[in-house]
């Protein structure tokens, strides 16, 4: 019962299915062949045991087809890099890395790819080939096994028994769920739940409240298979999708009666979902992992404060001098676990509520804006916790004029949140709209073109967008990468964009092709970061694509120079402007 390869095949299938619906149409029905009906005659004492596996089986279908290795409520990750995977098969197929392993990955565009090819079409590895009848279950032993290891030398044991045990189809998939990221099929997690709606008859809406509440499609299948969906409630230290926010377009402008709004400013910083209770304070990031261990001061700070137990959403900022810092001096915490005591200080930051999800014991989720926000203020009031104010708008020149006062202080732009809206975990609706505008915009060149996946399958819908290095002594190129965008383009113009880059193809590396620099973009972004990790040195904070300029040709592409000189303007703005007067209510910090 779930054979492993089994489920690789039906997601090699899904991955070639263009139309959404048709994939999780065929999950589905993969989902019922791993059902067995409790009415069905079975023999004896093995009925419970046979329902047992097979829940367990369409549990951890749902989970590696859309968490990974392991649920993300467990925290438990397998620390092998993608060299450590490709050195290890190189060895099983005695290749050599750098000259044979290298070129293939580049032909393919990827890892998993180059070595379950190479497992598959290598003469001299196929006798070393005896592939063992894998279920899901013992593959998830398998990842548990990968999980407790403590050296190199165990795990390239586990790995070796992958390379010659399983079939080069399973491989592919075994090391993408073991990257506890997407499988690259064109398969998120809302479809998983739309089969998992098609294949048990519940409500697709139930299983996504849910999904929200457990953090789990492991979990989330259990319930629905068991019928128990009703069980499912808010936990502590449990983190549940943040409700997102949708951009203010002119559309929704002459339809929005503003008198149903209020309006918050939008801060430069990271979001956070703080749980407090039962002596415990954790931080959770927008991915939903913890992220107490980089902002310790933060931890403490709530700690002091005593807090009855708790669930605040809201954004955490640096903060110094009663003024908002830059995101960029923010950006030198995040990542940094146990920082030492000299960056604590050199960047203090400060935590701004907005929402409150869970108190006195109970979610509150469900209840108005209105309401929450009344308990919000009375707490963080109570016990000295900073929170965002909140201004009643009528029309949109109001609205204006606050994005304006907004921008003047440094912060991003204007939020508005309706007074009646229940918290809507990972929903992007009209409940909640953000008005802002770009920093900025560069005018860049397409060096590369990615292949989309689902709707996009069979088109270039990912770019890779580069800026002139042309005149600068620093390089030898004409044009260095300078971030990556999809989207801001309308589907025509897409396929003009298509059928223009399938004339310009230098090179293909799987599913990526390397272009003759010649379309040129104008990109718009939030903010320019320092960023040694790239080649320019510097990345871009939410590109996207203001306009296509065929107008324009390379001689008119910016260059580093210009990058650099509005990230100054930029940090001159910011630190200016933030001196005056910031819209939140400062906390007791005594």
């Amino acid at each position: 019962m779930g054979n492993f390869l089994a489920f690789c095949e039906v997601l090699e299938v899904i991955g070639r299915t263009r139309s959404t619906g048709r994939k999780s149409e065929l999950f589905a029905t993969y989902l019922d062949s791993l059902n067995v009906n409790r009415d069905q005659r079975l023999v004896g004492d093995d009925l419970d045991q046979i329902i047992h596996e097979s829940e367990i089986s369409i549990a951890l279908a749902c989970q590696y087809a859309g968490e990974g290795a392991f649920r993300k409520t467990t925290g438990k990750r397998v620390g092998i890099g993608s060299r450590t995977l490709a050195l290890s098969a190189s060895n099983f197929c005695d290749i050599d890395y750098d000259v044979v392993f290298k070129a293939c990955r580049t032909v393919t565009g990827s890892g998993s790819e180059a070595i379950s090819l190479l497992l598959k079409n290598l003469p001299g590895v196929k006798p070393k080939l005896r592939p063992h009848e894998w279920t899901l279950v013992q593959v998830e032993s398998l990842f548990e096994r990968l999980s407790e290891c403590r050296n190199r030398d165990e795990k390239e044991q586990i790995l070796q028994q992958v390379w010659g045990e399983m079939t080069p189809l399973e491989c592919k998939y075994w090391i993408r769920i073991l990257g506890q990221g997407s499988l690259r099929i064109g398969f998120d997690s809302r479809s998983i739940l739309r089969a998992l709606s098609r294949f048990s008859g519940q409500e697709f809406e139930q299983l996504r409240y849910v999904h929200m509440l457990t953090g789990s499609l492991y979990d989330t299948a259990r319930k629905a298979v068991r019928r128990e969906l009703e069980s499912a409630h808010f936990e502590l230290f449990r983190p549940v999708s943040f409700m997102l926010a949708a951009p203010l377009s002119k559309k929704d402008v002459s339809a929005l009666d503003f008198s149903q709004y209020v309006a918050e400013e939008k801060f430069d910083g990271i979001r956070c979902q703080v749980h407090v209770g039962e002596g415990r304070v954790s931080l959770y990031s927008r991915d939903l992992n913890e992220i107490s261990e980089s902002f310790p001061d933060l931890v403490e700070w709530f700690r002091f404060k005593s807090l009855t137990p708790i669930v605040l959403d809201g954004e955490i900022v640096a903060f110094e001098k009663n003024r908002i810092l830059p995101f960029q001096r923010l950006q030198k915490r995040l990542g940094v676990k146990n920082p030492g005591e000299k960056l604590i200080q050199e960047i203090p930051l400060l935590f701004i509520g907005y929402d409150l999800l869970y108190h006195h014991g109970k979610e509150v989720v469900n209840e108005p804006l209105e309401v929450r926000r009344e308990m919000l203020e009375s707490v963080c009031d109570s016990f000295g916790v900073s929170f965002s104010r909140q201004f009643a708008v009528y029309n949109i020149d109001e609205v204006r004029t606050l994005f304006d006062a907004a921008r003047a202080r440094g912060n991003e732009g204007v939020m508005l949140k309706k007074k009646s809206s229940s918290y809507e975990f990972g929903q992007r609706r009209q409940t909640w709209l953000k008005v802002k505008e770009p920093a900025g915009s560069l005018d860049v060149v397409i060096l590369y073109a990615h292949a989309g996946s689902g709707k996009r399958g069979g088109t270039y819908s990912d770019f890779t967008l580069g800026i002139s290095v042309r005149e600068d002594n620093r390089f030898e190129e004409e044009f260095v990468p300078i971030g990556k965008a999809y989207g801001g383009y309308t589907d025509q113009e897409l396929r003009k964009l298509n059928q223009r880059i399938r004339t310009l193809i230098l090179d293909r590396f799987g599913p990526t092709l390397a272009l003759r620099p010649e379309i040129v973009v104008e990109l718009e972004f939030d903010a320019i970061q320092v960023n040694k990790r790239t080649k320019a040195g510097y990345s871009l904070r939410f590109p996207r694509f203001r306009a296509i300029r065929w107008d324009l040709s390379v001689s008119d592409v910016d260059t580093l120079v210009d990058v650099e000189r509005l990230l100054i303007e930029q940090e001159d703005r910011v630190t200016e402007s933030q001196i005056k007067p910031i819209s939140f209510i400062l906390p007791d910090t005594k």
